[in-house]
């Protein structure tokens, strides 16, 4: 009767933490807080999401519709999907999700059997471990390439009899990785030889900076349905800044996906917020606003992490996303001391990303026994440049005055 549930021993997200913290810590100095720890963008929504949501609700559209969507919004993804990602896919096979994390829990739980390993990359988001770990899937990590790219060769060395499938998010959080289409051909090849499903979590659609963005389904366009293999998730918070919205989309690679994902959306959701698929029936008709957002946060990037490259922190910048991967090495071996001393003395907060390296050992019951960090993220921190361009230099510029306290007093500033 008192036993702990499996839910109850998977530990918390650091981002949950980290943000606490902060919001601790404006509360007890009465000072704001440099939040480059969380990925809020500075950039709004367009206007007209709004009114379309306000004007759902005015005009009483506010009745469930089916789990999978309403069929306008379904039938205008499969549209955008096939003339912006290369996707050749039917209506019937999208269902739109409160925000894309909801979405990839529902499509680990559809997927997972008894004992079913799910790959992860090393370092990776820390939902996608817990959504991974709630499915019932057993993590199992891949290692990462140069600049911390995944590999045809680092994934099959990753395989045993029990992989299930294998997790793709390009471009990458927290690492900023984008993969190149000879890259994904090569994982995909892998994933045809060991018969492996691929999730593609594609958030950061519309933010590449080097490169273009290639759609992982788009290699499977020419296979029948039933041969292929990539379920794609998609977001609208981080391309038109709705995040607080909660909208994103699964696309399944053929009905019987389609069918067991169906099951889980009826039993958690019944349906999605009638009101917020209008917002996005709206948000789709202003996809410039991608264009122009995505130009803003390749501003900050490359006006503001060049310094954090010449500082020794960052090896190169990121090719995509909202975050850069910083190393600490040089000044610290205690990467989560080093983001505690520079909140407490320069109101900045940055997220350790030991949080983003967890190894669970998970019971024959599916319990999480313990979760320790691989020992090469122990120096490793994350930074988001999504924010406002003035805030976002303050920070590094303290960052980098931290940085150089903490080395010339020989790591305890």
């Amino acid at each position: 009767m008192n036993a702990v549930s499996r839910a109850g021993t998977i530990p918390s997200s650091c981002l949950h933490e980290v943000f606490r913290s902060a919001e601790e810590r404006e509360r007890t100095t009465g000072r704001p807080v440099i939040k480059l720890h969380v990925g809020e963008p500075y950039f709004k929504p367009p206007r007209e999401v709004a009114e379309a949501t306000a004007e759902a609700v005015r005009s009483g559209r506010t009745a469930y519709t089916s789990a999978e969507g309403m069929p306008a919004l379904r039938e205008a993804l499969a549209v955008k999907l096939e003339v912006e990602n290369g996707h050749r896919t039917s209506p019937d096979h999208i269902f739109v999700t409160p925000g894309s994390c909801q979405g990839l829990a529902a499509l680990m739980q559809s997927l997972a059997g008894p004992g079913d390993e799910l790959l992860l990359p090393e370092l990776h988001w820390p939902i996608h471990l817990q959504q991974c770990l709630l499915a019932g899937f057993r993590p199992v990590f891949y290692p990462l390439g140069p600049h911390f790219r995944p590999t045809a060769e680092g994934i099959r060395a990753a395989l045993t009899p029990r992989t299930r499938a294998v997790l793709i998010n390009s471009p990458a959080n927290p690492t900023g990785a984008v993969l190149a289409v000879d890259e994904m051909a090569a994982i995909l090849a892998v994933a045809q030889e060991h018969d492996l499903q691929i999730i593609s979590d594609e958030a950061y659609e519309h933010f590449v900076y080097d490169g273009e963005h290639t759609s992982f389904a788009s290699l499977e366009r020419s296979l029948a349905e039933h041969e292929r293999r990539v379920s794609s998730t998609f977001s609208f918070s981080k391309s038109l800044a709705m995040t607080g919205y909660r909208l994103g989309y699964v696309v399944t690679p053929h009905r019987r996906a389609a069918d067991a994902m169906r099951v889980v959306q009826e039993a958690s959701l019944v349906s999605p917020s009638t009101p917020v698929q209008y917002a996005g029936l709206t948000a789709l008709k202003a996809r410039d606003s991608a264009v122009t957002n995505a130009a803003l946060v390749r501003a900050n990037r490359d006006r503001a992490l060049p310094a954090l490259r010449e500082a020794g922190l960052l090896a190169e910048l990121p090719q995509g996303g909202w975050y850069a991967v910083l190393d600490v090495a040089g000044v610290c071996d205690d990467a989560a001391g080093f983001v505690r001393g520079l909140l407490e003395r320069y109101d900045v907060g940055l997220a350790p990303a030991a949080g983003f390296a967890l190894r669970p050992v998970v019971s024959a019951s599916g319990r999480t026994l313990s979760a320790e960090p691989a020992a090469q993220a122990r120096t490793l921190v994350r930074l988001a440049f999504c924010g406002d361009p003035e805030e976002l230099d303050t920070g590094v510029e303290r960052l980098l005055a931290y940085t150089a306290d903490h080395g010339a007093s020989g790591g305890h500033p």
